[in-house]
């Protein structure tokens, strides 16, 4: 038997080397490891380190942590952020309104995270907002703003220090985000619904019901190398992480399945993704997790999570709007969560991809309707674009 003294910190047990003290604590769970980091400066330093919270964090929601282990959020003690994926979990945050726009016609504002600044769409611009270093929203004046197209942009990706967007004119322009270069080129007979960018290749999507890739090696800036012809409208496309080949998201008006794969060398169709779609079930959002790992959310009302590997016929899970509404967007943080934001109310979910039901629901538009066309987090924010306004939720601050 063991006398309360062995356990205290001059015993003998905490004279250990770290190594062994580590192993030790290793398996302790994270009400455990917080109740050791009471006991005395020495046992809290130990126990906050992140090579103990680190397993610990790979089983909570948003913490940073891939599904293969891959850290998103270095420089973020990984105790911190287990702390802050309770709040996700359980819904509790912040609520802020941080930018309101004006305009006659309707927006579908896109934006993009990168770092220190948020960058969002409205009407034919691109605007570059830093973010408050206190977490407490954006500076209310954009930083820089990016131009180009004559009608309003449709979407854009921001890769590498570039931003490549596609406007109602039909146009792509290509931004350098550090210098004055740009490029823009007449890519599509109607509207750029969509784009993507990835190793000097431009991926588009249009209206005019085709897919196309461009170049943008020296000398070859804004050559088209493939035009598919997918015989519907393309809302949505993602260049694969393997960068070999390509999925488009169709309106789902004719016979052929909205998710399809294309090689991106020569822009043969691979596969089909699905066999029952209903029509008129459009894909309006794509989302690669890993090479093999797809998910896809559009007007059908599901979520659905598509693993390659297993079978390109059925998805591996799906997830139902429980209002009935169209789905705009979906992301997840390559783990456990998924964040949609559906058509009516302004209503953002989130989901546990272990549970069917979804786990919290934030309804930011009420009690006027307008869409999420657009959302994004990072690991204690998440904002979401709205028809007139910018929200965000804080889980820093419940």
């Amino acid at each position: 038997s063991s006398s309360p003294s062995s356990s205290s910190p001059s015993s003998p047990l905490w004279a250990l080397p770290e190594e062994l003290l580590l192993l030790i604590c290793s398996y302790l769970d994270a009400q455990a490891l917080g109740r050791l980091g009471q006991v005395c400066r020495r046992l809290r330093f130990l126990s906050s380190r992140d090579v103990l919270w680190r397993r610990i964090a790979r089983g909570c929601l948003n913490s940073g942590f891939t599904q293969l282990g891959t850290d998103l959020a270095a420089g973020i003690p990984v105790k911190e952020r287990v702390k802050v994926s309770q709040n996700w979990r359980h819904g509790r945050c912040r609520r802020e309104t941080v930018l309101k726009w004006k305009c006659k016609q309707v927006l579908m504002p896109w934006m993009e995270l990168d770092g220190e600044y948020l960058y969002l769409s409205q009407a034919e611009n691109i605007q570059a907002y830093r973010l408050c270093p206190d977490g407490t929203g954006l500076q209310r004046h954009p930083q820089a703003v990016f131009s180009g197209h004559q009608e309003d942009v449709c979407r854009f990706v921001l890769v590498n220090s570039h931003i490549v967007s596609g406007g109602g004119d039909g146009n792509i322009v290509l931004h350098k985000i550090h210098g004055s270069y740009s490029v823009k080129f007449s890519a599509h007979e109607q509207e750029v619904n969509c784009v993507d960018f990835q190793s000097g290749l431009i991926v588009s999507g249009s209206r005019d019901r085709t897919a196309k890739v461009w170049s943008l090696s020296t000398g070859r800036v804004g050559q088209c190398l493939h035009t598919v012809q997918t015989e519907d409208r393309v809302w949505s496309i993602a260049i694969s992480p393997l960068l070999s080949s390509f999925v488009t998201g169709t309106a789902c008006c004719g016979h052929t399945s909205p998710l399809r794969i294309w090689d991106l060398e020569s822009g043969q169709l691979l596969t089909c993704l699905g066999t029952d779609f209903h029509r008129g079930a459009g894909v309006l959002d794509v989302f690669y997790e890993t090479p093999s790992l797809l998910l896809s959310c559009g007007y059908d009302t599901y979520i659905r999570y598509w693993d390659i590997r297993m079978s390109t016929r059925k998805c591996v899970q799906e997830w139902e709007e429980p209002h009935d509404s169209a789905l705009y967007c979906v992301r997840s943080d390559k783990n456990h969560m998924i964040a949609s934001g559906s058509s009516y109310y302004g209503v953002v979910r989130l989901w546990d991809k272990r549970q069917t039901r979804c786990l919290q629901s934030f309804h930011l538009s009420s009690p006027t309707s307008s869409p999420v066309y657009c959302l994004r987090f990072s690991t204690t924010h998440l904002y979401a674009a709205l028809a007139s306004a910018l929200h965000v939720l804080d889980f820093t601050a419940p």
